[in-house]
């Protein structure tokens, strides 16, 4: 999606520990003119799916998740990473490595709002080493819930968490893949 990688060129920022901070935008505050543009742009890629329920993750895949329910009239339920009280016993969980803050997260969604009868699209901003997705992805077959396919928004491809679940047979479309990042060359997208 060219207008996405224009935006990370031109308000994109490296840090050091190989980030990309893309909170003008995306995480942190959300351009939702362009937010519509990505939910727009998942409805191509997935409308010929029979999509039916949004699933992401809280917090930064929340907005995408919405969104992009928008264009599939239909809505979005997002895993929680700390069980609160009035969420119940009756639930999904499955563990999820968080690299951004080095720990693990126990990600819970109500057994009420996924059944065998949903044909989910995962959405999220960022996919790297696919700990979050491939939790989202375990929920989901713990449901019995169909998994259409997943739209990453920007995916580090150099880090092997697409590859991985790739081969494990699940669509991923990413809207912007890096093939590397540095302070050096910048970021380098596939093409």
């Amino acid at each position: 999606m060219d207008s996405l990688i224009e935006k990370i060129k031109s308000e994109g920022r490296l840090l050091d520990g190989d980030i990309l901070k893309v909170d003008s935008f995306l995480n942190h505050q959300i351009d939702v003119s362009f937010m519509k543009e990505i939910g727009a742009e998942f409805y191509r890629l997935f409308s010929d799916c029979g999509v039916n329920k949004i699933l992401t993750v809280e917090a930064s895949g929340i907005g995408i998740a919405c969104i992009t329910a928008q264009f599939f009239n239909c809505s979005a339920v997002f895993a929680k990473k700390s069980k609160s009280a009035n969420i119940g016993d009756d639930v999904y969980t499955s563990v999820a490595h968080s690299y951004t803050y080095n720990r693990d997260n126990v990600i819970t969604v109500s057994k009420s709002f996924l059944s065998p009868k949903d044909n989910l699209l995962i959405v999220d901003d960022f996919l790297a080493r696919g700990a979050a997705l491939t939790a989202l992805v375990d929920i989901a077959e713990k449901s019995g819930a169909t998994v259409s396919g997943v739209g990453i928004v920007i995916e580090k491809a150099y880090q092997g968490g697409g590859d991985t679940l790739r081969a494990r047979g699940v669509r991923i479309e990413s809207l912007a893949r890096i093939l590397r990042m540095n302070k050096e060359e910048g970021i380098v997208f596939s093409a």
